[in-house]
């Protein structure tokens, strides 16, 4: 059992039990390492081989990036947490892969509600094609969610200042400066406010395609041709990733945060923020292992290009929009007709 202050302003001294964090939790994230750099690895090599003929493909592009970065970060957490490293190893972690880790977080999180939006209107209009117009006005978006995630996380940075008074450092907050943990806060009810947008965003497109695949489900059926079962798994692959990954944190993040800036919390309490925490966050860094599922299943251009790779085959060909198959629903939001 190691002590620590209980909270940045408070130097009431509370128990806790690191065990759990510092050998299941760095195991959990190896495994995700390992996996996650293979297959992230691979997903960049194929996206990078396609051309962004799409706004789909562009936002595809960017959660690989954002993924891949994240996946970087898991070593020096890994041998933070398992008290590894040295106190300068912890003080890096705090100042810098801990902020880039919620940095491409919330970047993953708005491209998500991105895609979403653009299978809805694939589902609504699936013929519609790309112009040079609207694939330059998702490459400015893109460019727009990163620049502003990083203005947003570079002062958590600069304000990570503070000399540590031990080497064995149990709290980031202990580094930061006064102002560092007013904007900490700042910095965190915006990206609860991120999330929630997207958070929406997702629930009420997927409404309106479960909506507009039922519609088609009545149609087909209406003819007599089966119901493309298959389809709507693939469909709701986005939504469940998000539920998974991202919808359980930020349940617990807004009372962790109270406890790390503010004096709100019993210790107690405080220790169950922290375990709760600990295991949400390990569910949002399973979505860099998840994201590839995405791309298999709703990319035909990274299907058709994986399994020519495995096969050995040189250069896989995209779908043509002129090669729709005779017989393929016009309300298939999979359908990647614009690359």
């Amino acid at each position: 059992m190691d002590n620590f202050t209980a909270t940045a302003g408070n130097a009431s001294l509370c128990a806790r039990d690191y065990n759990i964090t510092q050998v299941l939790f760095p195991l959990l994230y190896t495994v995700l390492f390992l996996v996650g750099l293979v297959t992230n690895s691979l997903a960049m090599r194929i996206f990078f081989q396609i051309r962004s003929k799409s706004n789909f493909i562009i936002f595809l592009k960017n959660t690989v990036i954002s993924d891949l970065l994240m996946i970087l970060t898991f070593p020096f957490k890994i041998l933070s947490d398992a008290k590894l490293g040295t106190g300068p190893l912890r003080t890096f972690v705090c100042q810098v892969t801990s902020v880039i880790f919620y940095f491409t977080m919330y970047i993953s999180i708005s491209f998500l509600g991105l895609i979403t939006i653009d299978r809805y209107q694939k589902t609504t209009r699936p013929f519609k094609t790309a112009n040079p117009k609207n694939l330059l006005g998702a490459k400015i978006l893109s460019v727009i969610i990163w620049a502003f995630m990083f203005l947003l996380s570079l002062p958590n940075m600069i304000l990570t200042n503070k000399r540590p008074r031990d080497k064995n450092i149990k709290k980031c907050s202990f580094l930061k400066s006064e102002f560092g943990l007013v904007w900490h806060e700042i910095v965190n009810y915006i990206c609860q406010v991120i999330f929630w947008i997207n958070f929406l965003i997702i629930i009420v497109c997927y409404t309106l395609i479960t909506k507009e695949l039922y519609r088609s489900y009545v149609r087909t059926r209406g003819v007599g041709k089966p119901p493309r079962k298959k389809v709507n798994i693939r469909v709701f692959i986005i939504i469940a990733v998000f539920f998974i990954c991202f919808v359980p944190f930020h349940f617990a993040r807004i009372p962790y945060t109270l406890s790390q800036t503010r004096d709100v919390f019993d210790c107690s309490a405080e220790n169950m923020l922290f375990y709760v925490k600990e295991s949400t966050l390990w569910l949002t860094s399973l979505n860099a292992c998840l994201d590839p599922f995405i791309y298999f299943f709703l990319c035909k251009s990274f299907k058709n290009s994986l399994v020519s790779m495995l096969k050995g085959s040189n250069g896989a060909t995209c779908p043509n929009p002129g090669n729709r198959k005779k017989g393929q629903s016009q309300g298939d939001p999979n359908e990647e007709t614009t690359i």
